[in-house]
């Protein structure tokens, strides 16, 4: 698995991004036959290079052929679209994702359902392989953990199919909620809504660049000229220095006196069920000295949103408090091993002196446990036990 970091100088939009990526290593042959099994016709795509300010990147292109459907799509056609192409399952569901994040926030910004939302600029085609082709492309090149640079802000105005609209585009701060920006000082759009939908599904964290040793470079060429930098969105692959990973997250709570703790058990399930990181429920003491419960939700920032509505509907609470935070995790990764009780699956968790550990499945213990009527703890204790006897030929 590879690390990446996007350095944004110039902003980020989808074909820059794709650009990017052609331009460190990914095949544009390979990325043509992934993308030619989407159902969408009269289009051609194109990688060529280009020099900006001296620098030399790849731009990415996709040209419209007489005949293409240029009728505003809405996300239903995007949904069966993605669906109906030959990509894997990951592609499809951050695909999908992406464009479902957008549908919300311009839902939310013209006053209707994400059903409703006819997209204009991001219907096309060159918006949906974009999306899709960036999710392959991170997917073809084995990049699992992308950081970020901070996202520069442009101003001024631009049309759009509502209209002449500020920038940055509504949609874009929209989606920018929670990623750290600065103004550019230029008045252009430095940021798309795709590219800001990409940055947001796919960075783990943005800031600094993490530690890595360098495999790969690759610059992605924008259309515009740029009056004080060159229009690049560079990408840089390779492997992390240390096992460690420091990622972004969301940290909400709320103090709550008013809730039957059956509502709570139900909330906890929904809110794991929408990906949330970790959820704890806390005893406290509050005001009137009632008895009371405190909500702590962990999740990613592109999450938030959602999270922040189940514990709105699933409980009494009128606020929540969130804030974004940065941690720092372990390597973790799925093995499996040869146990007395068949090819058991377990956690493999990499330290920072580069030694693993491994770590029983509550899920897995408790599905042997039950059809073994064996007590949990007996499995526990033996994968702990055999720890210091792994070789490399017990895991896949």
């Amino acid at each position: 698995m590879k690390t990446a970091y996007i350095d944004c100088f110039s902003g980020i939009s989808g074909d820059m991004f794709l650009g990017a990526l052609i331009d460190a290593g990914l095949p544009l042959d390979e990325l043509k036959r992934a993308l030619g099994s989407l159902p969408l016709d009269h289009y051609s795509l194109e990688a060529k290079k280009e020099v900006k300010n001296g620098l030399t990147g790849t731009r990415f292109i996709v040209h419209q052929e007489h005949g293409a459907h240029h009728s505003h799509r809405g996300l239903k056609e995007i949904r069966e679209i993605i669906r109906k192409g030959a990509l894997s399952a990951n592609v499809k569901k951050r695909s999908l994702r992406i464009f479902e994040s957008i549908a919300v926030e311009e839902g939310k910004i013209h006053g209707c359902p994400p059903e409703e939302i006819h997209f204009h600029e991001i219907g096309a085609i060159d918006s949906i392989i974009d999306v899709a082709g960036a999710a392959f492309g991170i997917e073809f090149m084995g990049i699992h953990d992308l950081y970020s640079s901070r996202l520069p802000l442009g101003s001024g105005f631009i049309e759009s199919g509502h209209g002449r609209i500020p920038l940055p585009a509504p949609a874009t701060v929209a989606l920018l909620k929670g990623v750290p920006v600065y103004n550019s000082g230029l008045e252009c759009e430095m940021v798309t809504p795709t590219g800001a939908a990409l940055v947001k599904e796919f960075s783990v964290s943005f800031g600094p660049m993490p530690p890595m040793t360098i495999e790969a470079v690759g610059y992605g060429a924008g259309s515009r000229v740029l009056a004080d930098r060159p229009n690049l969105l560079r990408i840089l692959i390779g492997k992390g220095e240390t096992q460690e990973t420091i990622e972004t997250v969301v940290v909400m709570d709320a103090n709550l006196d008013d809730t039957s703790p059956e509502w709570l058990g139900f909330m906890m399930d929904r809110l794991f069920e929408a990906g949330a990181l970790d959820v704890v429920f806390s005893p406290i003491q509050m005001k009137k000295n009632r008895p009371g419960v405190q909500i702590q939700v962990i999740g990613r920032p592109q999450q938030r949103d959602e999270l922040l509505d189940i514990i709105f509907a699933e409980s009494t609470t009128l606020g929540i408090r969130f804030s974004h935070s940065q941690r720092k995790v372990l390597e973790r990764t799925s093995a499996e091993i040869d146990s007395p009780w068949g090819r058991m699956e377990v956690k493999k968790v990499t330290g920072p002196d580069g030694s693993s550990l491994f770590y029983p499945e509550y899920d897995v213990c408790r599905r042997i446990a039950r059809e073994k009527g064996l007590p949990i703890r007996e499995i526990y204790y033996w994968v702990q036990g055999r720890n210091n006897a792994f070789t490399e030929g017990d895991r896949d």
